[in-house]
């Protein structure tokens, strides 16, 4: 199931025996692992096993056997490549015997998990929940559910800007709002600017901007691959910001002025948002089809083809997109 559905079964408190979380969002993976354990008991009832500590047979044991010291027995497995379907099985079928034990398996990583789903059944009272990356103004919810957790006073103002200095890295965002809990004052946009540092050498909202701006981006982008950025992400958040621009760009031209709460659901900052409705206006609506089409197309290449080098591939691609703007 996806999150959604999810969500509207730990409202109702539905309680499942065992749990798959999986997809492109390592955060939230890590995020309902926490949720649903902490749900389930207290800290001296979780157990966690992380990849290489794994080791099935001890898992398995442990949730055949009850504690003699707490009424929950709750084991946390993370994992970075699927296991054997009987591994799976037997783990499950162990949280059906015992009913004091729940585990829960975070998949984490690039690799193919939709296999293990199938294992996740009703019969077996398991649920698998599959996470794609937020959007931003979900991130952004998110990041301000945190922050009321650390009851911060704080801007959303300064809560946008945290998230796009961050590359919209929820990890890194959550994690400096716990320094900032620090200061015990109001969270400002100046505030997170002063104690907060954005990762990289490059300012990736100026990289997409000058992406779409036909200006030269040959050095920031081999600077983004060079620090390690996925070859995959960095095309999704270039596609994400052409959706962006052109949600803008439709709005002006039905409306008039873009309203920022209503078509992404956030404001940004005035500097950012201002920036981006300059770019999309400029941008001939015709336009907008023929870059998605081509960023589309470069997804599949990259996700379907043998290419030999997909680093170098996709930044002769983007390259290109100047040219389909000009």
């Amino acid at each position: 199931m996806y999150r959604n559905e999810f969500d509207n079964k730990l409202k109702q408190n539905e309680v499942f025996n065992a749990y798959m979380f999986y997809g492109q969002s390592s955060f939230l993976i890590e995020y309902y692992t926490n949720l649903v354990a902490n749900q389930l008991g207290n800290k001296d009832e979780i157990e966690k096993l992380y990849f290489d500590d794994y080791n099935f047979k001890y898992a398995k044991d442990k949730l055949l056997q009850s504690s003699l010291f707490s009424s929950n027995n709750i084991l946390i497995i993370k994992i970075d490549k699927k296991l054997p379907k009987k591994d799976v099985t037997e783990l499950l079928e162990a949280c059906s015997i015992n009913p004091d034990s729940k585990v829960i398996f975070a998949c984490m990583g690039d690799s193919d998990f939709k296999a293990m789903d199938g294992y996740f059944t009703p019969k077996l009272n398991a649920v698998s929940v599959r996470f794609f990356s937020p959007f931003a103004n979900e991130a952004v919810k998110l990041i301000e559910t945190h922050a009321r957790k650390l009851n911060l006073n704080y801007e959303i103002s300064a809560l946008n800007h945290l998230y796009f200095m961050h590359r919209q890295d929820l990890s890194l965002c959550v994690n400096d709002l716990e320094k900032l809990a620090i200061l015990n004052e109001k969270i400002t946009t100046d505030k997170v600017n002063a104690h907060c540092f954005g990762i990289g050498a490059v300012n990736f909202e100026e990289f997409l901007h000058n992406l779409l701006s036909s200006e030269d981006i040959s050095d920031d982008l081999e600077l983004l691959l060079e620090e390690g950025m996925n070859e995959i992400y960095l095309l999704t958040q270039v596609t994400s910001f052409v959706q962006q621009l052109f949600m803008i760009s439709s709005y002006a031209r039905v409306h008039g002025v873009p309203n920022a709460k209503e078509i992404l659901g956030f404001v940004p900052p005035k500097n950012v948002w201002e920036k981006k409705t300059r770019l999309a206006i400029n941008i001939k609506p015709e336009k907008f089809l023929e870059i998605l089409n081509y960023l589309l197309s470069i997804e599949l290449e990259l996700k379907s083809s043998k290419i030999h080098d997909s680093n170098l591939y996709l930044q002769a691609c983007l390259r290109k997109v100047s040219v389909l703007i000009r």
